[in-house]
């Protein structure tokens, strides 16, 4: 069955100006244009964009989602299986704050008592989910399952005020991490100083810690270009600098 991009976007729930932007960018072209000059989409293109709605859905941005359907290694179902695995995840954070909200009206009501640490499941395991979304992958193979999954056990079982610490110290680090920046010196105090707050802040999630580990980690910054973007949001260049200065707090100058 064909479709003119009108009839596409009511059977998708799409715009038609969303579909003509994804023509424009070379996402999804139509099959063909006709005498009248319309778009005409086929078969192959509605199966196409039900991919990249899937990974819409999945916060997935339109350029990482046109690198990933225009390779020659995509495979439909493999994708799809995909999705279906990372849909999977996203109900049981949704479930498990839906479950948190009700648990919260129903204390405010006086029906039931909760527990500090009940009350912040949810977001707990949302952090966790999401650092599993963005780095599972590379993490578990540096540093293996069993450590991976006791740092998001030893998360998820964190009180309230340890996990209130741990976005304090977040911020803490983004914060004197750009005040050392402007010194250029990773020996400063200050950069120093953003150091053992890192280390603080790890000490949080990992059940143990190592000079050794924290050093690679800090290398994985510079390597890996989704930690480097992270540090490098506000100032470029303060991923390779917080990697200095931990080498040096650490010792393991390379």
């Amino acid at each position: 069955m064909e479709y003119t991009v009108q009839k596409l976007g009511q059977l998708a729930g799409v715009s038609t100006r969303t579909l003509r932007y994804y023509d424009e960018i070379g996402i999804l072209k139509p099959a063909r244009i006709n005498s009248s000059g319309y778009r005409i989409y086929g078969q192959k293109e509605v199966d196409r964009l039900q991919q990249i709605l899937f990974y819409r859905e999945l916060d997935v941005n339109l350029d990482k989602i046109k690198d990933i359907i225009n390779a020659s290694s995509f495979d439909e179902v493999s994708a799809l299986k995909e999705h279906r695995e990372q849909l999977f995840d996203k109900r049981k954070r949704l479930d498990l704050l839906i479950a948190n909200v009700e648990k919260t009206i129903a204390l405010s009501e006086g029906r039931i008592i909760m527990s500090d640490k009940e009350k912040f499941e949810g977001f707990k395991q949302k952090m966790i989910d999401e650092n599993e979304k963005k780095y599972g992958k590379e993490i578990r193979e540096k540093y293996g399952d069993e450590t991976i999954n006791k740092s998001n056990e030893k998360l998820m079982n964190m009180t309230q005020e340890e996990y209130q610490k741990v976005k304090q110290l977040e911020q803490e680090v983004k914060d004197t991490l750009a005040e050392a920046f402007k010194t250029g010196d990773p020996a400063s105090d200050i950069a120093q100083k953003a150091a053992d707050l890192h280390k603080q802040w790890l000490t949080y999630s990992w059940s143990k810690y190592s000079k050794e580990a924290h050093a690679n980690l800090a290398q994985m910054y510079v390597d890996d270009d989704r930690f480097k973007a992270y540090y490098d949001d506000k100032q470029p260049g303060s991923a390779e600098f917080l990697r200095d200065a931990i080498h040096i707090y650490t010792g393991k100058k390379s």
